[in-house]
């Protein structure tokens, strides 16, 4: 992903609309046995469990990693678990489809799981990352996956100690020490920090370029789309200043459109 610079607009017509999705996922506190390791599984993982995960961990396509309590330290917990449609039965084990399917399935349940919707989400400092069997458990035909709620925007170079749970932790009054800002003179090159911290800039909304069955509209066209929207949105949440007002934009590219992703995320300069 990428943020064009700074942009300097005067009051542009309101924006905004966001999407409420729901669907049932669940926690507990509890430890998986010890014995094969969770990615040689053949059956799905369990429900509700806790890790120990880094972001080097996250980009792996199976975790190998026991669970820990969710009492304790961690920085991953599993609010998903399923096995994929027969469809998938001969598919690779690195296919972009698989991905796909995911992000629609475990999106819609990262939000109910923590009581947000998506542009609530994408404004927080959570993230979710998916895992599959090992190479040899797939070709042991196990076909189940894995979603895991990690303490991290998804460009996260370390994660953060969750709580005991987050189920539910989205569904009343934004916690400001898991929410989007950015401390630096440009967003592109800012430090992501929470809002419960000094900060330049706030992300305050985001804002939808197509459908889900829309093509991609390239680089240019999704950045200028975005710039415009996002000038109408922030404009919008500051209430109408009457004078000229700074806002940011961070647009995602054609990955993540194929993978499901089609909004932009807005940010607004602020004063703390």
């Amino acid at each position: 992903m990428s943020t064009p610079p700074v942009v300097r607009r005067v009051m542009l017509p309101a924006l905004g609309a966001v999407l409420a999705l729901l669907l049932l996922a669940g926690c507990a506190d509890k430890v998986s046995p010890k014995g094969k390791a969770e990615a040689d599984r053949v059956t799905a993982p369990e429900l509700g469990t806790c890790h120990a995960l880094d972001p080097q961990d996250v980009a792996k396509p199976s975790d190998a990693s026991q669970p820990v309590s969710c009492s304790g330290d961690h920085t991953a917990e599993t609010f998903a678990i399923g096995t994929f449609p027969d469809r998938f039965a001969s598919t690779s084990y690195d296919d972009a489809t698989l991905g796909r399917f995911v992000f629609d399935v475990c999106g819609k349940a990262f939000r109910a799981f923590l009581g947000g919707d998506e542009s609530e989400t994408m404004r927080s400092l959570l993230s979710w990352a998916w895992f599959r069997p090992s190479e040899q458990a797939w070709k042991e035909h196990a076909r189940w996956y894995r979603c895991d709620v990690v303490g991290g925007p998804i460009d996260a170079s370390s994660y953060r100690s969750l709580p005991r749970t987050l189920r539910g932790f989205m569904s009343s009054r934004p916690d400001e020490d898991w929410t989007l800002c950015a401390r630096g003179t440009k967003v592109a090159r800012s430090e992501k920090v929470p809002c419960s911290t000094k900060h330049d800039w706030r992300a305050v909304t985001t804002i939808k370029l197509g459908q889900p069955d829309d093509a991609y509209p390239g680089d240019r066209i999704a950045q200028i789309r975005s710039q415009q929207y996002c000038s109408d949105s922030v404009g919008a949440w500051l209430n109408y200043p009457a004078t000229n007002y700074d806002y940011g934009v961070t647009v995602f590219h054609e990955a993540e459109w194929k993978a499901g992703n089609r909004r932009s995320i807005c940010w607004a300069r602020t004063d703390t």
